[in-house]
């Protein structure tokens, strides 16, 4: 066995069930950046990135002949659009700190009316689009009917959510609740328990962070401002 394999499939047996080191490091670059986002800091762009790179070896497993779980072909397809949405949100974010005073790269704000009706049409559109793109391509097993409507609404969503955290949008918090009322209960399906649980870990996290940056978003004067800047 070569180092690569080696490394592909190290993992821990919890339970009679094999979880790979790929999926623990992935998901605990994904909480990292969770809470990098809800702190509004730079790096929590490059963290995720380098967590989609290692959960796309995860879910696409089956694919690769190394793992003996069914492979979410949807989950995989969406780690390389989170790395095209995270390298656009890096860029705004940097360019948004370079331009402000503070430690913080954009300043929370609500989505406008136009722009919210913009985003929900997007992504009802966009499930309707990817779930016929997904029943076409096949999930490679016996899927029940309805995994590929909870694909199609993770993928949408995970991509609207994260756009809408590269633009500042509070909304993107109730994106991601949106999501995660769905992907955990498909994830438990699937045995994909980290990621599993770091959904519901992150779910929580989401609470916290959308109160926050509503908070943030709410006006203050300038020295309530500086106070939060310290």
């Amino acid at each position: 066995m070569s180092i690569w394999e080696q490394a592909y499939s190290a993992h821990l047996t919890i339970g009679g069930a094999q979880i790979t080191w790929r999926e623990i490091i992935g998901n605990a670059f994904g909480m990292a950046s969770a809470i990098g986002g809800m702190r509004r800091k730079v790096w929590a762009w490059p963290v995720g990135i380098i967590g989609n790179m290692l959960l796309f070896t995860v879910f696409a497993g089956l694919v690769f002949g190394m793992d003996d779980r069914a492979p979410m072909l949807g989950q995989a397809g969406r780690q390389i659009f989170f790395i095209i949405t995270s390298l656009y949100g890096w860029w705004v974010w940097r360019a948004s700190r370079r331009d402000g005073t503070s430690g913080e790269a954009v300043t929370p704000h609500w989505a406008s009316a136009s722009q919210r009706i913009g985003y929900l049409i997007a992504w009802g559109a966009g499930v309707v689009v990817v779930h016929w793109i997904f029943t076409l391509i096949g999930a490679g097993w016996p899927a029940p009917w309805w995994y590929f409507w909870c694909d199609a609404w993770i993928f949408v969503g995970s991509l609207l959510a994260t756009f809408a955290m590269a633009r500042g949008w509070n909304d993107f918090w109730l994106m991601w609740i949106a999501v995660d009322a769905v992907g955990v209960p498909e994830l438990i399906y699937s045995k994909y328990y980290p990621s599993a649980v770091l959904y519901a870990l992150y779910a929580a996290l989401v609470v916290v962070g959308f109160v926050q940056w509503v908070r943030i978003s709410r006006p203050h004067s300038v020295a309530e401002r500086e106070m939060e800047a310290a």
